[in-house]
This record gives structure tokens, sequence and C-alpha cells, in this order.
């Protein structure tokens, strides 16, 4: 079949090479590079990953033999552990936060263990049997918690009424902590191991970009080209002139083709809540830091609008080539002024110095009680006209790189048996 992929993120990428041995597949990207959300850009010779800090790890070995299929594990890659901290009450301590509670002020960790001890004796539930988001946290970790870390760091994120999330994002992303292993960790001081990236694979050079331009090799890509009208000729369907036999959106659900629209609309989707899904961007400050073994820093409190450091430095050498110390992203939620972010990383520690700066306007998706709903409505007539959802703005599902990998596999299937 001739297939047209729209988007070149992971999502795009991906699918495309799953598809292009039997089938003549074509790429549209709208920006004057490929890659999306993963893409980086050298500034002085340092690597600046331009939206978060994107590793490779996965739990599903599908997902793993494809990938390293494209890639050589032993020379091409390093493999890190994930070492992640909070930074709280001018202090670095352990994460995941309740497993070093004994970091904390004593009266703190009083309340936190009258809270979670209460919490046991109430009938058992399933995290996905909580109504939203905060229910799930309060429930789950205690009131203290929640309020002096839970609430204010998942606030600077999602900037929303946490009540109005839904938990069903949540699947997959956190594990699920029992009392049990919250009280061998702090009596035991293990570190932790059971997170979803408790070690990750990284490239020696250049970062996922290289994961980019390695999966982007040999495939017909058209790059600075938005493609803002499809058509239906004679069931073909129409881009450019050139018609397809299927096409696989990987761009903005919320801006879809009038013609997929009108396919919506006529099939009782309700667009104008499509159209007015909530997402968040992301600025990101590039910045030379300190020496630390730190991968990831959490920043929960007010004091700073920064939410998160991630030490990109740190997951390669070659990332910090024409620096004179380490390079990191600082990261903010929503759109701050780089006045404002250099300001703001003045309280901060390890005496950062900016570099670069990103704004991307949508890095965060964030689903409501309704979200899951519609969508598989919208992808269950779309996929009738041969066209199909695919990736974290398509299908509205905050995947992260081997998410996406395992949703490509999905529309692979589905094409295939065609």
């Amino acid at each position: 079949m001739k297939i047209a992929v729209i988007g070149t993120g992971i999502s795009g990428l991906s699918v495309a090479n799953m598809l292009k041995d039997q089938n003549e597949v074509m790429l549209f990207e709208k920006e004057t590079k490929a890659g999306g959300l993963i893409k980086c850009e050298r500034v002085n010779d340092c690597l600046f990953h331009k939206v978060g800090g994107h590793v490779f790890n996965s739990r599903n070995n599908d997902v793993l033999d494809w990938f390293w299929s494209h890639f050589d594990k032993e020379n091409e890659f390093v493999k890190a552990t994930r070492n992640a901290k909070v930074f709280f009450n001018n202090t670095i301590i352990g994460y995941p936060i309740e497993n070093y509670l004994y970091m904390l002020d004593q009266d703190i960790v009083k309340k936190v263990i009258h809270e979670l001890l209460e919490l046991q004796k109430k009938d058992k539930i399933s995290p996905f049997d909580y109504s939203n988001f905060e229910d799930f946290l309060k429930g789950t970790f205690g009131d203290t918690l929640y309020q002096i870390y839970f609430k204010p760091y998942n606030l600077k994120i999602w900037k929303t009424d946490l009540s109005t999330v839904s938990m069903q994002w949540l699947e997959g992303k956190l594990p699920m902590p029992l009392l049990q292993e919250i009280l061998e960790s702090n009596f035991f001081r293990k570190e932790e191991d059971n997170m979803v990236h408790s070690t990750f694979f990284y490239p020696k050079e250049n970062g996922s970009q290289f994961i980019v331009d390695r999966l982007k090799k040999g495939l017909n890509v058209f790059e600075d080209f938005n493609v803002s009208d499809v058509k239906n000729i004679l069931g073909k369907l129409r881009i450019n002139e050139v018609d397809f036999d299927r096409v696989i959106y990987c761009g903005d659900v919320r801006k879809l083709p009038a013609y997929f629209k009108d396919l919506l609309r006529n099939g009782g989707v309700d667009l104008e809540y499509l159209e007015k899904l909530r997402s968040n961007g992301t600025s990101n400050l590039f910045c030379e830091t300190d020496e630390t073994d730190i991968s990831w820093l959490y920043i929960p409190e007010s004091f700073t609008s920064a939410h998160r450091i991630i030490y990109t430095g740190n997951f390669s050498e070659t990332n910090n080539r024409g620096a004179k110390r380490k390079t990191c992203v600082v990261e903010f939620s929503g759109k701050v002024k780089f006045e404002e972010m250099a300001e703001e990383i003045k309280k901060l520690p390890g005496n950062l110095k900016p570099i670069a700066y990103n704004y991307e306007p949508n890095s965060y998706v964030i689903q409501d009680h309704r979200t899951r709903e519609v969508i598989n409505k919208a992808k269950s007539i779309l996929e009738e006209n041969g066209i199909y959802l695919l990736g974290r703005f398509a299908e509205w599902e905050y995947y992260n790189m081997d998410k996406a990998v395992e949703a490509a596999f999905a529309v692979r299937d589905k094409i295939n048996k065609q």
C-alpha cells in the first residue's frame, strides 16, 4: 500500500520503519527538522535536549528487540542507573520521597507514618478505582505527603485542578507502593529499583537526536511541509496531489485536517471537546552546573517555578563538549521568559549558568474523565476510513519513547491485517 505518515516524532519514525519494507511510505513534517519532542541541537558543542531529556528503556521485550535491531547497544549506547533526587527544604533527599522519610523532619515523619497506618485500616481498592488523581494521591500517601510534595509538584507541572485529572494516564508510569515496601526502604535504606526507568540506555553521541537520525535514515521525509488539507478522491486519501491508501496521523488531534473533522462530526464525535483538550508547554533553560552524580532532581516547593533539573551532562560525556562544567536542563511548565528563568535558577543548587533556552508550546497532555472515551470513538471512525491516530498528541496519551514504539506496533498490526 501507499501510506502517508503525518509527523516525524518517535511515533511517526517508528511506524514508518515498521511498514516501509512491505509498503511505500512517505512522511510529512511541518517543522524544518524531524524528531518532534526528542530532537536536540548542539550549542557551543554541548548537547541541548530542547524538551526534557529523553532516554530509552522498556519492559516490553518486543519493543526492546525492535529497537536494538536498529542500533548497536554495546558500541553506540551507554547504560546508566537512574539517580533521581528531590530538592526539599533546601536539602537534596532521595526519590521517591516516600522511601526516604527518614531524611525529613521528625514531626513530618510522625504525621506521615500515622496517616499511612490509618490508610491501612480502610478497604483496599485498586489505584484505578479512585475517581481522580487527587483522590489517588491522598488515598495512597496520606494528606501530609500530599500537601508538602505531591500537590505542589503536580500543580507546577499540570497547572490544573488535580481532581479533574483522570487516573487512566498514570497506568504503567509510576509504581504503586505498598506500606511494607515503604517501611522496608526506610528501615533498610535500600535504593529504589522498581521504577519504570531505574536503568536506561542513552546514545554515546548526540542523545535522542542520534535516535532520530538513525530512524530517519532511508525514509522518504518531506520537512517544512504542513499538511493542511486531505481529500477523499474515489476512495483514496489525497495529500499534495498524491493519492494514499492509508494515512497515519501523528500530529495534534486538536488540529485535524478538515476532512478528518467532517468524518468525526458525521460520526457523532464531540469535536468541541476534542479541540479544547488541555495541554501544557514547557520552557527549558540549558545550563552549565557544578559536578553532581544526579540524573533528575525534582523541585516541589513553591519558592521557584522550576519543577525539575535534568542532568543530561551525566548521561554521556560527549554532551558536555565545549563546556568547562557539566550541562543540564532546567524545566518550567508553561511559557516563561528567559530573563525570569535566569533569575529563578539563582535559587537552585549547582551555580547554574544559562547557555540557551527553548519554549515548546505543547509537551504535557492532560486527560480528564472523558478523554479516552472520545479519543477511542474518534479512532474507530477514522480507522474505518483508512486513517490512524498515533502518538502522544494524536492519541492524547502521555507516552514516553518506549510506549510510543508500543503504540506504533498496534497501528502496524492493524494495517497489516487489512
